[in-house]
C-alpha cells in the first residue's frame, strides 16, 4: 500500500498536535496514518470513511451468510426434514 509520506506522523508528535491533526483531517478529508517505533500503528479516518468502512462489513457479512445458504440448499434434502408439530412435542 502506498501512502503520502507527508500524511505519516510520529505518534509523539501526534500527541502534542492532536487538536491541529484533527481539524487538518476534517478539512482535507484524507486519513493520517501514526507510526510507532517507526512501524505503522494506526489510521485516522474521516468519521464519513468510518461509517462507510463498517456497512462494507456488513455487507462482506451477508454474502458469507448467502454463500452458506446457497451450499446448504444445494445438500437439502425435504424428504429428511420433520415436521414442526413433531418437534414441539
Amino acid at each position: 500500500m502506498l501512502v503520502e509520506t507527508d500524511r505519516i506522523i510520529p505518534i509523539t508528535r501526534l500527541q502534542k498536535e492532536l487538536t491541529k491533526t484533527v481539524r487538518e483531517l476534517a478539512e482535507s478529508g484524507e486519513p493520517v496514518f501514526i507510526l510507532k517505533n517507526n512501524n505503522m500503528e494506526a489510521v485516522i479516518v474521516p468519521f464519513q470513511d468510518y461509517e462507510h468502512l463498517v456497512h462494507l462489513e456488513e455487507m462482506y457479512e451477508y454474502f458469507e451468510i448467502h454463500d452458506m445458504v446457497q451450499m446448504r440448499m444445494a445438500t437439502y434434502d425435504a424428504g429428511l426434514s420433520v415436521p414442526w408439530s413433531e418437534v414441539k412435542d
